[in-house]
């Protein structure tokens, strides 16, 4: 059939097998785009993009496109090595000096086109980014802290903040921002005009679709997230119209009219496998004993041919985007409903319709998986209810478990104590911690309907020192240290305990280091640096079972006990 019959075919097709689909999967609304010959034949919405005010879902309609966003980080980076301004493998480190990872020889090999085929070593770690206050560099500065779980380039990880970086390194590039490089040189040419990479921007325009979820078989709308700073990962906004032109331009191999937007070249490089990915839920879910990745597309076989394709989820949308070369047939379905995989069922009928291939039952297998998953989060569930040793408790006030506590490549989780309850909160979100066993607690993420064990560890004089938490569950528990309250870095508070102290005949001088540290001077010994660990306690850095405790009468600070491993030494303070 030519397009003008598809169009026809398929306007028809989906308005009378769509909307069971829909209310199966209680999808509140739908986009969707499709591609055939170069040409857009459908571009339609179904549903409600507003429930609330029963507004429609239209081919104008924008949704977060989520991790959908990757392929667009991808091009940015293949347009700066059109540009000559990157090399697809060169060490990252030759264009961002400070870059680093925990593993050295990935921090000195890692090239772009290794950020972009998830084979950094790295697990996700999604938990030190998501709903996070720190900026985009900050991020970066921080992937030297966290733990890789696999050999560089051994094996096939998903990895955002790679993503980001990726980005990130575009935008450095082009002397810009990444999202610059998208704006300008894929957004405009592709005349993408609302577009965006921000739902804050997307909620000032008139067409756009609000974000839901489903619990408990409820479907309940949602807040928007914003996720801006990992941006390349998976922050974009469009709607379906606007994302069939970034179709056209995969299956032009890089063209659209008369312009050479991405070289046919990199195209070749940005749709061919690079990677394997060694995932039985893949030949699972999708039926595909060949998957591998490309660069920022996923690549699997869909009855003997070649799909390219890459989802996104991101709080309250689902989508996915997705184009068959060799038939030249690409679809976008966008959706507004947390985390479903009607945007696989619908691309899938669809390009079973125009191949005239024997249809699979793709709704009722894809909803079968889900199932199955649900009911092995509910066994999981049950299995922590009945490893939870019953009549104990734990080993000081619950007070004692309080305080901020801090990872370097995850932040800063707090702990807050009130009225006899404890609360977590971790990159802003709140989550109320109950009592499991021993100095074991259990916070509940709302957010994720996932509940955490927060393991208190203490130190050699019995107090809470380090909260342990499995936030990435293909690496050891992530481990918080407790701060010091912040007036023991305070230089008036420090000042007091700067002086000589007399120890069996020696001199221990005590003096600031800049503005909020102290450090400690034994003849023979060095110079050690003071870490603040409680009241007027301090610890000796890197000198396990070291500390110094100044003691005061009347509000003067009057010597120094020092204790080590084989006893306590009184220093009395020199007169000033």
């Amino acid at each position: 059939m030519d397009n003008q019959e598809a169009k026809g075919k398929l306007a028809a097709v989906l308005a009378e097998w769509l909307p069971d689909k829909m209310a199966d999967w209680k999808v509140p609304g739908i986009g969707i785009a499709v591609v055939r010959d170069g040409e857009v034949v459908l571009a339609e919405g179904y549903g409600l993009r507003d429930r609330e005010q029963g507004l429609p879902v239209t081919a104008d309609t924008v949704f977060a496109i989520g991790s959908s966003s990757k392929a667009f980080a991808a091009a940015s980076v293949a347009i700066m090595v059109d540009d000559g301004k990157l090399e697809w493998d060169k060490p990252v480190r030759d264009y961002l000096p400070n870059f680093k990872l925990k593993d050295d020889f990935a921090s000195e090999r890692m090239t772009p086109r290794d950020l972009l085929c998830h084979r950094s070593g790295l697990p996700r770690h999604d938990l030190m980014w998501y709903n996070s206050t720190a900026t985009r560099e900050q991020m970066i500065d921080r992937l030297r802290y966290l733990e890789p779980n696999r050999d560089f380039r051994a094996y096939w990880q998903y990895q955002n903040l790679m993503y980001m970086t990726a980005g990130y390194l575009a935008g450095k590039a082009a002397g810009t921002s990444w999202e610059e490089v998208v704006r300008t040189r894929i957004f405009e040419p592709l005349g993408m005009k609302t577009a965006n990479f921000s739902v804050d921007e997307s909620q000032q325009l008139p067409d756009f679709a609000l974000p839901y979820k489903e619990k408990d078989d409820e479907v309940l709308k949602i807040d928007f997230r914003n996720i801006t700073e990992v941006g390349p990962a998976g922050s974009i906004n469009a709607s379906v119209s606007e994302m069939a032109q970034w179709v056209r331009l995969q299956l032009a191999k890089g063209k659209l009219g008369d312009r050479q937007i991405i070289s046919e070249a990199n195209m070749r490089h940005l749709h061919s496998p690079q990677m394997v990915i060694d995932d039985p839920l893949w030949s699972e879910l999708f039926g595909s004993d060949r998957v591998s990745y490309a660069l920022g597309w996923f690549l699997h076989t869909f009855h003997g041919e070649t799909l390219i394709q890459h989802g996104g989820n991101i709080d309250g949308f689902s989508a996915l985007v997705s184009f068959m070369p060799s038939h030249n047939i690409g679809v976008v379905t966008l959706t507004n409903l947390n985390g479903n995989f009607l945007t696989e069922v619908v691309s899938f009928y669809i390009y079973e319709l125009l191949m005239g291939v024997e249809p699979r039952d793709w709704h009722g297998h894809m909803k079968g998986f889900v199932d199955k998953v649900k009911e092995q989060a509910k066994q999981a569930r049950e299995q922590s209810a009945s490893d939870r040793r019953p009549d104990t408790h734990p080993s000081h006030p619950l007070a004692d478990y309080a305080g901020d506590f801090e990872n370097p490549g995850y932040g800063v989780l707090s702990v807050r104590e009130d009225d006899g309850k404890l609360t977590a909160t971790y990159n802003r979100l709140d989550m109320a911690v109950e009592h499991y066993h021993y100095d074991i607690f259990e916070a509940k993420n709302e957010n994720f309907d996932q509940d955490y064990k927060l393991q208190y560890h203490l130190d050699l004089k019995g107090n809470v020192e380090k909260v342990s938490v499995q936030l990435e569950p293909m690496a050891p528990p992530i481990m918080f240290t407790r701060m010091a309250d912040a007036s023991l870095k305070n230089k008036a508070f420090l000042e007091q305990f700067v002086g000589e102290y007399e120890l069996m005949g020696m001199t221990v001088t005590v003096t600031l280091r800049g503005e909020d540290s102290l450090l400690v001077s034994v003849p023979g010994q060095g110079d050690v640096v003071l870490e603040p660990y409680q009241g007027t306690t301090f610890n000796l850095k890197n000198l396990p079972g070291f500390s110094i405790e100044f003691t005061q009468e009347n509000g003067a600070v009057t010597e120094a006990k020092i204790s080590q491993p084989n006893g306590t030494f009184v220093a009395p303070k020199r007169a000033s």
